[in-house]
């Protein structure tokens, strides 16, 4: 026999000695199981199943996770998210607080380059270089706003002395009414009020004088501010395009799109609302004016420009600049005419809110009024009145840029294309 014959024979026997093996290990449990269960069931030599996990949520990093009820979960994270945001604005809001000599004057720019870039593209199209028509359409702007203080000045000042005799008149008045009116007070008590008001002022002179030096030693940061104004609204018209698309290029190169198409539709919706801003603003103070000229109540043009920058802040600005004028009207004219210009205020006020607000701001910049008062509030609490004036615009801004980066367009062209070659605001 050759060596490959007894190959062959060889993995022929180990062959059939395993399927030997096989049947017998069949027939064994075969046994077995009839042995145990009548029904010839193998179940008994199956292996056990194995236990089932409890319901996990997807959500859940662990099974220990899987115990706690999803409901608490959810409020857990939704409660350190929220701190963790908390914790942010509130560092945020420090940082403006220490550098806020900065970053109001910057602000301020913006709102004023939002007022001024339409001029400024216009006579670009005209063919004036980029420089030379910023600082055009710039010293126009101040040539104005001088021009305007200087004549609301003077009339403030050739009629004041006339507004202290009508003022002295009107306390007289007062007295004569708080003894002969329903009140019927006497000299003595009069004179206790009066000398419980001198004081009150005596006690606080320390104070008030302290708050009046401070006041001096912040003309310099004001005058800081101001100059901080001109120069950054004059580099924000001629570079601002420049401007935008270094800090775009700073961030991921996948974010940039997004970011640059938000950033832009919210500078379009801060142009939009500056705009209309001024036109409601001018309104306003031509329809309050026109009725303290008529009534011949004293400063129309100082009230006017009054009543025109407090309509920059909405729904309580105009209203609370014309209270100035109604009570200048009762000081100078008397009740009647106090009404009747009260009448006028609530007149302009309802037109203001419900003609020109919905039909100029237009859908760009709808804000509802909860949102105006709360916005309102939080900036006169945090900055005053300048906090007062930005914040409505901020709220805008960030309404239109977060609505935009959650349901952004895709651009025709990549990413940094866009970056480098859209046209500045």
């Amino acid at each position: 026999m050759s060596r490959v014959e007894r190959v062959r024979a060889n993995l022929r026997r180990a062959y059939e000695a395993g399927r030997e093996t096989v049947r017998a290990r069949r027939e064994e449990a075969r046994r077995a199981a009839e042995s145990g269960n009548g029904n010839g069931s193998y179940r008994e030599l199956e292996p056990p199943e194995p236990a089932t996990p409890p319901d996990v949520h997807p959500s859940t990093a662990s099974r220990d996770d899987g115990e706690v009820p999803r409901a608490l979960r959810i409020s857990a994270a939704w409660a350190w998210r929220l701190i963790v945001l908390g914790i942010l604005a509130w560092a945020l809001i420090q940082i403006i607080g220490v550098v806020h000599i900065v970053i109001i004057p910057l602000v301020i720019a913006l709102l004023l380059s939002a007022l001024l870039s339409p001029a400024v593209r216009w006579l670009l199209r005209a063919g004036l270089p980029r420089s030379l028509a910023t600082a055009v359409v710039l010293i126009g702007g101040l040539a104005a706003v001088a021009g305007t203080l200087t004549l609301v000045i003077t009339e403030f000042i050739d009629g004041l002395p006339q507004l202290s005799d009508s003022a002295t008149q009107g306390i007289r008045q007062i007295q004569d009414w708080l003894q002969t009116g329903p009140l019927h007070l006497s000299d003595k008590q009069i004179d206790s009020y009066v000398d419980t008001a001198e004081k009150w002022l005596d006690d606080n002179t320390e104070s008030l004088t302290s708050a009046g030096v401070s006041t001096a030693t912040t003309l310099f940061e004001v005058l800081t501010g101001m100059f901080l104004v001109l120069f950054a609204t004059f580099f924000f018209l001629r570079d601002g395009g420049r401007i935008w698309r270094f800090m775009v290029r700073l961030l991921p190169l996948r974010a940039r799109w997004q970011v640059d198409d938000a950033g832009r539709a919210g500078w379009l919706t801060l142009v939009a609302y500056v705009r209309a801003t001024v036109l409601v603003a001018f309104i306003d103070a031509v329809g309050v004016g026109i009725a303290v000229w008529i009534l011949g109540v004293p400063f129309p043009l100082p009230l006017a420009a009054l009543v025109f920058l407090g309509a920059f802040i909405p729904i309580v600005g105009a209203t609370l600049s014309g209270a100035v004028a109604v009570l200048i009207a009762l000081v100078d004219r008397g009740w009647v005419s106090a009404l009747i210009l009260l009448g006028a205020v609530i007149a302009v006020q309802q037109l203001e809110g419900h003609v020109l607000q919905p039909l100029i701001m237009g859908r760009a910049v709808a804000i509802h009024p909860l949102a105006v008062i709360v916005a309102i509030a939080a900036g006169v609490v945090l900055a005053g009145i300048v906090g007062a004036l930005v914040a409505v615009p901020l709220v805008a801004v960030l309404n239109t840029a977060i609505r935009r980066l959650g349901n952004p367009r895709r651009p025709e062209v990549p990413p940094d294309a866009v970056v480098v070659k859209a046209t500045p605001p």
